[in-house]
């Protein structure tokens, strides 16, 4: 098999694309053969050693890929050679071949393809988690999406409109403004503009919006909670822009709003069976069309340093995907 091997996590450039022997899968695994994987924003943090979890080296990086089962070890139930899965691995997915827990693979319905799956678990689960379970999300509800035309936020519109929410998308070009206008956004606001709650009070006839999804952080956090609705719900779920904000609490009490921590690789791990639920009724929603993921741009797995590239410059619209 090939991969990508992390040695010293000081950075993408001390990645090496090498040569290694393909594994066995152990009692409970399966061996994958990837097609397709994608990057997630974590992916980069963990090879500059800066993420929550720090495998130990040398470690294959890559946390989102799809495949076909090539082998399976002792005890596994549920899957067999030549079936097509997804998973959220963690690590592994920047190669050829990945072994995991088979309770970590999402099996494929027919149609599926490889680069959607791949770019397909990660920011979905999370947009789903957090939009239906932690805001509980109702029809007609408005929802602002920070940082919209990154994974997640795609996601995210997708995952709004599909349960009959009026969706603000707010992003930092009016080209992103465009291509969230075309996944079916209501409204977009170019927040490099500087006008960010003067726009939210227009669009909202004043109330604010119900529900915030923030994947971003950063300075955008307290002028946007200071606009949100009576009983709003303001859901936290990464710091893409890099700083983690501090919000005086005495806004949650003026707006009776309520901050909401979004954690799905958690909620995945402590209530499996909702997890599950959940996921299949992504897969439902895909093979009905009303959720596709949005892929920027798809490059051999042998690019993975220019798929890095391209992910930092913040340019991305939905997700970079390498194939095998």
């Amino acid at each position: 098999m090939q991969a990508w091997l992390c040695e010293n996590p000081i950075g993408v450039e001390a990645l090496s694309f090498k040569d290694m022997p393909t594994p066995a899968p152990a009692p409970g695994h399966i061996c994958v053969a990837i097609k397709a994987a994608s990057l997630n924003f974590p992916d980069l943090l963990i090879v500059q050693g800066k993420y929550q979890m720090k495998p130990p080296t040398p470690f294959v990086p890559g946390t989102e890929f799809a495949g076909v089962v090539e082998s399976v070890g002792d005890g596994v139930k549920g899957f067999k050679p030549g079936d097509r899965v997804a998973a959220f691995a963690g690590t592994g997915g920047f190669a050829t071949h990945a072994c995991i827990p088979a309770t970590l693979a999402m099996p494929l319905p027919a149609g599926f393809a490889f680069e959607d799956a791949a770019a397909f678990i990660c920011t979905y689960a999370t947009s789903h988690h957090a939009l239906i379970d932690r805001a509980a999300l109702q029809p007609g509800e408005t929802v602002l999406v920070l940082g919209a035309a990154g994974g997640v936020g795609t996601a995210s519109i997708q995952v709004a409109k599909a349960a009959g929410a009026k969706v603000i998308a707010a992003v930092s070009s009016d080209d992103k403004a465009k291509r969230c206008l075309e996944l079916g956004a209501d409204a977009v606001i170019n927040y490099s503009k500087g006008q960010l709650r003067e726009e939210l009070k227009t669009l909202t006839e004043g109330r604010g919006p119900d529900v915030v999804v923030d994947p971003v952080g950063g300075d955008l956090a307290e002028p946007v909670f200071r606009s949100i609705a009576w009983r709003g719900r303001y859901l936290v779920i990464g710091f893409a822009q890099g700083a983690i904000p501090a919000l005086p609490l005495n806004l949650a009490l003026l707006k009776g709003a309520s901050l909401v921590g979004v954690f799905w690789g958690e909620f995945a791990k402590r209530e499996p069976q909702n997890n599950a639920r959940m996921l299949g009724e992504l897969a439902s929603w895909y093979a009905q069309g009303r959720i596709k993921p949005v892929l920027d741009c798809v490059l051999p797995l042998a690019e993975l340093p220019k798929a890095f590239e391209r992910m930092s410059s913040r340019q991305v619209v939905g997700k970079v995907v390498l194939s095998c």
